[in-house]
Parts: C-alpha cells; sequence; structure tokens
C-alpha cells in the first residue's frame, strides 16, 4: 500500500507509534524514506554468510516486516543457523507470521512480540539493528548495546544502522535537505514531510557517527568502522 498517513492535515499529529496503519504501508514508508534502505538489506546476507557462525544464533532486533530475516534466510543454508527475530509492535510480528507461511525454506525464523530492552539475548554470532537503536532512549542505549556485547561469541558482530546527524553545521544542513529532496522526488509533498517530521520529533533521537563509534569502544568493541553512508543516514559494522 502507499504511504499517504501524513497527507492529511485534519487531525492532531499525534507521535510515532509502529501501530496497524504504519504497518500496513511500512513497506513503501521505508524504502521511500531511508536512503539506500533497499541495498543495506540486500547486504545483510553477505555478511551473514560472512560472520554467522554454525551453531549459533543471528538476531534481528527491531525487525519491523521482517525484511532483513527473511533476505538471510533465503540466502544461507548453513541448517545451524537460527534466526530470532524480536519487534515491539504486535501487528509488525503478525505480519511477518503470515508472509512466513507463504515460504518453505529451512533456514528458522523465530518471531517473538516483545521490546528489545527486555529479551535476553545469548549464544549469538551475528546482531543486526537497522534502524531500531534511534528509537531506544539514549540513556538506555550503554545498557542495550552492552547486552548485545556480552551475547556475542568471540568474533561476533554487531550491525548498526542508524539515522545521524553531523558536527559540522554545514554537512548537516546539506544532507538534511539531500534528504528532504529525496523524499520529494519519491512522491511525498512538503507538507506530509514537515507532519511527519513533527511526529518523530522526541521520538526518533538520532546521534553522530562518533557518539555510536564512542559507545562501541566503551563498551568494548574492538575494531568497527561505517561501511555505507547516503545523506544522513549510516551502517557501522563493529567487531567482538
Amino acid at each position: 500500500m502507499k504511504d499517504k498517513i501524513y497527507r492529511s492535515d485534519n487531525e492532531r499529529i499525534k507521535p510515532f507509534e509502529f501501530n496497524d496503519e504504519v504497518t500496513s504501508v511500512f513497506s513503501d514508508m521505508i524504502n521511500r524514506s531511508v536512503p539506500g534502505y533497499e541495498l543495506i538489506t540486500s547486504m545483510m546476507p553477505v555478511i551473514a554468510e560472512k560472520y554467522a557462525q554454525s551453531n549459533s544464533s543471528i538476531y534481528d532486533l527491531g525487525c519491523s516486516l521482517g525484511a532483513v530475516s527473511f533476505a538471510i534466510r533465503n540466502k544461507i543454508i548453513d541448517s545451524g543457523i537460527k534466526i530470532i527475530a524480536i519487534d515491539s509492535s504486535k501487528s509488525m510480528i503478525n505480519s511477518c507470521k503470515k508472509n512466513i507461511e507463504k515460504k518453505k525454506v529451512e533456514l528458522p525464523i523465530e518471531f517473538i512480540i516483545d521490546d528489545i530492552l527486555n529479551i535476553k539475548i545469548k549464544n549469538s554470532s551475528l546482531v543486526i539493528m537497522n534502524f531500531s537503536l534511534q528509537f531506544i532512549p539514549v540513556e538506555q542505549r550503554d545498557e542495550l548495546i552492552n547486552k548485545i556485547f556480552n551475547s556475542l561469541l568471540p568474533g561476533g558482530v554487531l550491525i548498526l544502522s542508524e539515522k545521524i546527524f553531523s558536527d559540522s553545521d554545514f554537512e548537516d544542513d546539506a544532507t538534511t535537505q539531500l534528504h528532504f529532496q529525496m523524499k520529494k522526488m519519491n512522491g511525498y509533498e512538503e507538507s506530509e514531510i514537515a507532519r511527519k517530521r513533527e511526529a518523530l520529533e522526541n521520538v526518533l533521537m538520532p546521534e553522530s557517527i562518533d557518539s555510536h563509534f564512542s559507545r562501541l569502544k566503551r563498551i568494548g568493541f574492538e575494531k568497527y568502522f561505517t561501511w555505507f553512508k547516503c545523506f544522513n543516514f549510516a551502517s557501522i559494522i563493529a567487531f567482538k
């Protein structure tokens, strides 16, 4: 379905949430709103093939419609690997479960409805957070990343994809404007963009790349770097 959630200005703008309405248009929304989303998703099986270890789990934290989990499942054939996909949105997980019934592939996916702050992570070789940490309160992010680090096996990898801001005012303004232009070219009206930005205020809280790097180092990750960046969106790979 086409994302037209913020086209009408008849109602008071409510804080953004992953409800039934968003779930129904999420695929269109994220592909038209996040630069490089399809490329990032398509690279997850490449990373999984390289770093996921036999007899371990891959965690997809904040899985939404399960695009990453399905992409990995369709490419990885190691029967000793299990995918665990978690999201706090009941409507998102229900949609995932419906989609998984349509495909029969041996690599299992376990879908869980829960807040990723509450779940236990264990025996992981790859943990993926694609655009989900940004919705976690900043003061709770260290605790979550530390939990992920402790769950990772030696040689384990964390993928962290996020909307970011730059410490350079010029770069931050330029990338924000380019992102705005991309959304306009993808069919969003200026009023839609403004209303969604208001809905996301104080819900999506971006940080700088340096802030992410400082947290990863503080928690114990030995190596990390930005493997993807487009405008004000980036993806980091971190190694235990």
